[in-house]
Parts: structure tokens; C-alpha cells; sequence
């Protein structure tokens, strides 16, 4: 289930991720155990989502990973609202803030992509956090500007990079969440191999007909294999599904810009 982000104080959350927080949130207070800092606690939180997903996040659950009382990390956060943003805006400063374009704009994206799906991927938690609003921060903010850069080296107007840029969130997100949620499927301990055997069976007893009612479906599920020429697994799929959905929307944005993927000077 996703949650919406930015539903905390606003004046509060903003100046956590603009202020102490961007600066590393160095604001401590004195004790008889080591200090704590806004830093310590989102970075504990993280852990704590990274471990159980956003369900398990709790102001307790993150106190107990300190080694604190729930009550001790309002000094620092005023409640998981607040949390959630500083969080999610922290996990994206892993990525580049630019994307050298040596070799084109093209390029550029495809290296933008791919940091950002490896980022949902390493921290699934992410896709939890819905981003119908963003939580406007700085590090959230940067991962906009890095993949801004790239595009505007198309040449083509901002009114048209805007939905571009949407697209390529959407494109990495949705395939990122579906990655993701093939691994929980995995967990289940039912191998996809003998999941699909299984299912395969009971429909052709089912829907015999399958495949004459559904011919362009079939059509579409044709052929795909691994590398090696066997059946390939879905992350294999969803890879290449990935890369493939990713290939045809530069392919689109390349053709709009007259065909330049070397990139130009941005207008």
C-alpha cells in the first residue's frame, strides 16, 4: 500500500530537509549516551524500511534500533509524517547529481534510468512512497536537475521535456515496482518455474481453446528466452522489458529532436 508523502507540518518539514538535514543534521543534544542527530535517525529508519518495508516503520521501531525511548527522537523529528519525507529525500543523495554526456544525451538518460531503478531496487521502500507529491527536497530535487540536464541537450522545448521526464520516471518506477515485487512473489517459496507449470496446466484443462480466443496474446508471449536459449526467468524479462520500454521512448524523443542523440545546445 502506498502512502502519501508530505503530510507532515510543512513549515517543519521543509526546514529539516533544507536546513540540518541537507547539512548532514549535525544537531545534537547532550546525554549520557552517545548524541543523536537527525542524520542517526533517518539513517536507523532506513535500515528499519530496508529491513520490513514502510509497515514496519514505526517512531518506536526506529527508537529501538538507537537504543532510545520513542520520546527521545522528537527532539530530532516530530513524528513519522516528517520521517517519511526526510527518509525518502535522503535515499535519493545516492544518486549523481550529473550525468557526463561524452558520448550524447542518449547515453546520459540510459545511465540516468539505471541508477535510479538500481536506487528503488537497493531501497524498495521507495515505491511505497507514493510521489503524487513530492516531498521537495534538496537530494529528491537533484535527481529532477540531473535528468533536466540531460534532456535539455536534446534541443527540444521545455513544454515537450516535461511529459518526456514524466514518462521516464513512470518507465523506471512502474518496471522498478514489478522488479521488486517479483522478488516478494520469489520469497513465497514457490520457484516461478513451478508456479507457471502448475497454473499452465490448469488452464489448458480449463481453456483449451486458450489460444484460439487469445491469439494476439500468445503472439506476444512467443519467444521469450534467456540468453542461453532457455526459458527465461522473470527478472530476465522484466529486464529486458525494461531496457527494451526504455530503448523506445529515446527512440521517440531522438526522432522529436530530429534525430540528434549526440545531444545540442540546449535552448
Amino acid at each position: 500500500m502506498s502512502i502519501i508523502a508530505g503530510q507532515g507540518d510543512a513549515a517543519r518539514s521543509l526546514a529539516l530537509l533544507w536546513g540540518e538535514a541537507e547539512a548532514g543534521g549535525e544537531r545534537t543534544a547532550p546525554g549520557p549516551k552517545p548524541a543523536l542527530s537527525v542524520a542517526a535517525v533517518v539513517a536507523a529508519a532506513v535500515e528499519v524500511a530496508d529491513e520490513g518495508g514502510i509497515a514496519a516503520l514505526s517512531m518506536r521501531a526506529v527508537a529501538d534500533r538507537l537504543g532510545r525511548s520513542s520520546m527521545a527522537l522528537y527532539t530530532y523529528v516530530p513524528g513519522k509524517a516528517e520521517l517519511v519525507d526526510l527518509m525518502y529525500d535522503r535515499a535519493h543523495a545516492e544518486l549523481p547529481g550529473a550525468y557526463p554526456q561524452d558520448d550524447g544525451w542518449r547515453a546520459a538518460a540510459t545511465a540516468w534510468a539505471a541508477d535510479l531503478r538500481a536506487l528503488y531496487l537497493r531501497h524498495p521502500w521507495l515505491l511505497q512512497v507514493s510521489y503524487a507529491r513530492p516531498v521537495l527536497g534538496p537530494c529528491e530535487q537533484r535527481v529532477m536537475e540531473a535528468l533536466a540536464g540531460v534532456l535539455f541537450a536534446t534541443g527540444l522545448p521545455a513544454s515537450t521535456l516535461r511529459a518526456a521526464a514524466a514518462s521516464l520516471f513512470d518507465l523506471v518506477r512502474g518496471g522498478a515496482r514489478t522488479r521488486a515485487e517479483a522478488r516478494l512473489a520469489a520469497a513465497t517459496g514457490v520457484a516461478d518455474t513451478e508456479w507457471w507449470a502448475e497454473r499452465a496446466a490448469r488452464l489448458g484443462e480449463v481453456a483449451p481453446d486458450f489460444a484460439e480466443r487469445f491469439p494476439l496474446s500468445v503472439r506476444l508471449s512467443a519467444g521469450e528466452a534467456g540468453t542461453d536459449g532457455a526459458p527465461a526467468s522473470w527478472e530476465e524479462r522484466m529486464d529486458a522489458t525494461h531496457a527494451a520500454g526504455l530503448a523506445l521512448l529515446l527512440d521517440g524523443l531522438e526522432a522529436a529532436a530530429g534525430g540528434r542523440p549526440g545531444g545540442v545546445s540546449p535552448r
